[in-house]
């Protein structure tokens, strides 16, 4: 009997978001069973690049700075926006697995210092 799928929504948490991308990983993993992991994970990771592309394909269709006829908007460019956040959750779960959302978590707090501390300023 299949589990039904986790819907996503606003309250998700973050940890919920980390079992549906582990289990993403896994999917992609099964999906290159027949590749070296270390080239597993070097694709994954130029999946983020791709994504991130696509985004910037689409912005440049946005601004008519395309030679292609396709049409652009911000909703593509959002989309392939998520997939690039996506991707880059899958790779990180390939690199670390299963320590990747601690890492995570480390990573965003240090890089989040700045707002932290002007949120803390304005409500002071």
């Amino acid at each position: 009997m299949n589990k039904p799928s986790m819907q996503i929504t606003g309250d998700t948490t973050l940890a919920e978001l980390w079992t549906i991308v582990g289990s993403l990983s896994d999917v992609c993993a099964s999906a290159g069973a027949h590749l070296p992991e270390e080239e597993l994970r070097s694709l994954q990771v130029g999946k983020v690049a791709e994504e991130a592309g696509e985004a910037m394909h689409a912005l440049h269709g946005i601004k008519g700075l395309t030679t292609c006829d396709d049409d652009h908007d911000w909703a593509e460019v959002s989309n392939d926006l998520v997939g690039a956040v996506l991707a880059s959750m899958i790779a990180l779960r390939y690199i670390n697995g299963p320590e990747a959302p601690e890492l995570f978590n480390t990573v965003l707090f240090r890089r989040t210092r700045r707002g932290r501390e002007s949120l803390e300023a304005m409500a002071a």
